[in-house]
């Protein structure tokens, strides 16, 4: 029997309305010696049950596993793991011959809070955002080698750089298999995955659907992709045609990993150059001879507190665009900072092209792809926005 939490009168509406979390100033009273990432019971304020989850200090206290009075077992997670790849066969992301790479646990989305599961080829790369997903990895990892079946051979844990803790234990490592084949496919084109180093699982996979749409816009153009990481928007370019692509990011490690992507769809292609730069830096010293911009910046806001800085820096950011892409131009701008909503992000950028003085229209607005499904009940898992914009 799992030890009980029991919550403020009132305080089991959300829950009621399905949201996954409960929050720490809910909560009356809680049994004894509950450790972090313990299994808990939520009862009402009546003693009547409501839901089974994660317990962890902070302010979610509980992220729910289950509506329903559930043990979280072998059984638990093997469905929860095949319901997430039914989903995917349903949609056409898993079993493509042509994308191999694909999210498929994506947490509260897939009714799976603090678990992240990207699947690159024939290794699946596991994210722990939880203590709870910590602790129950290595069963994780079993039901998954089960569900996936002939579909995978590795699985890697990367968790080091998203858990709230410090442990002994092993963050970063193999669960299953062991790999150093890190070339995956997306959409007919190679990359290097650092699932070792990299940051999220080593790829950001939520672009995919944007980078295929930025490669029906390159045929011709003159291409400045901005906070490129390892240059997946640069190499949907160069396939579309562009004219030249140039790749800018402050990070050097990054830079190398996108010369290699580069070179593993183009080799020896001239279209293509690299900067290890600052992002401010480059706009600030760019000419106006790029017809096509993408601005893909990491969260500028992890958290509430930061949200006016953020929108002041994605302001500046913007500006700098518009006031150094080529009349006709056409700018990619994205945020992917959860506490800035749509609104937040779309009037930022509004007032960026107000001080540029530019005209502007708004040809796509797009979001994140299929595979990183959003809860209904839980809205805030819509988290990557984006604007796809024609400048004159």
């Amino acid at each position: 029997m799992y030890k009980q939490i029991q919550l403020r009168k009132g305080k089991d509406e959300s829950l009621r309305r399905f949201h996954p979390w409960v929050f720490s100033g809910a909560i009356l009273r809680m049994d004894e010696d509950i450790e972090e990432g313990e299994i808990v019971r939520v009862v009402t304020n009546t003693g009547d049950f409501i839901a089974v989850g994660h317990y962890q200090q902070g302010s979610i206290a509980v992220r729910v596993l289950s509506f329903s009075d559930v043990q979280i077992d072998d059984e638990f997670w093997h469905s929860r793991l095949l319901s997430a790849l039914t989903m995917r066969q349903a949609i056409g992301i898993a079993d493509n011959a042509d994308n191999n790479t694909y999210r498929l646990v994506h947490g509260e989305g897939d009714n799976l809070p603090g678990l992240i599961i990207d699947v690159y080829g024939q290794t699946a790369v596991m994210q722990a955002h939880s203590i709870g997903m910590h602790l129950c990895r290595k069963q994780i990892a079993r039901a998954l080698v089960d569900v996936m079946d002939s579909r995978i051979s590795h699985i890697y844990y990367k968790s080091e750089t998203t858990l709230p803790f410090m442990t002994a234990d092993d963050m970063n490592g193999f669960l299953y298999g062991n790999s150093d084949d890190n070339i995956a496919t997306e959409n007919g084109l190679k990359f290097r995955v650092d699932w070792l180093k990299g940051q999220k699982t080593g790829f950001f996979v939520d672009q995919r659907e944007n980078r295929s749409l930025l490669e029906h816009y390159a045929k011709g153009k003159r291409v400045l992709n901005m906070f490129c990481y390892t240059g997946g928007f640069s190499f949907y370019a160069m396939r579309g045609g562009a004219m030249l692509v140039h790749s800018v990011d402050s990070s050097a490690k990054a830079i190398e990993l996108t010369k290699q992507n580069v070179e593993l769809n183009f080799p020896g292609d001239a279209r293509h150059e690299a900067y290890c730069e600052d992002a401010f830096k480059y706009l600030e010293q760019a000419g106006s001879n790029y017809n096509l911009i993408i601005l893909d910046p990491p969260a500028f806001a992890k958290h509430r507190g930061a949200l006016h800085n953020a929108l002041k820096g994605y302001t500046r950011l913007n500006q700098k665009a518009f006031e150094k892409i080529e009349k006709g131009g056409i700018l990619f701008t994205f945020s992917c900072s959860q506490v800035v909503t749509k609104d937040h992000f779309r009037n930022a950028v509004f007032t960026a092209a107000a001080l540029a003085k530019r005209k502007v229209r708004i040809l796509h607005q797009l979001h994140q792809p299929a595979d990183h499904p959003i809860n209904i009940y839980h809205p805030e898992g819509e988290y990557l926005k984006g604007l796809v914009l024609y400048v004159e």
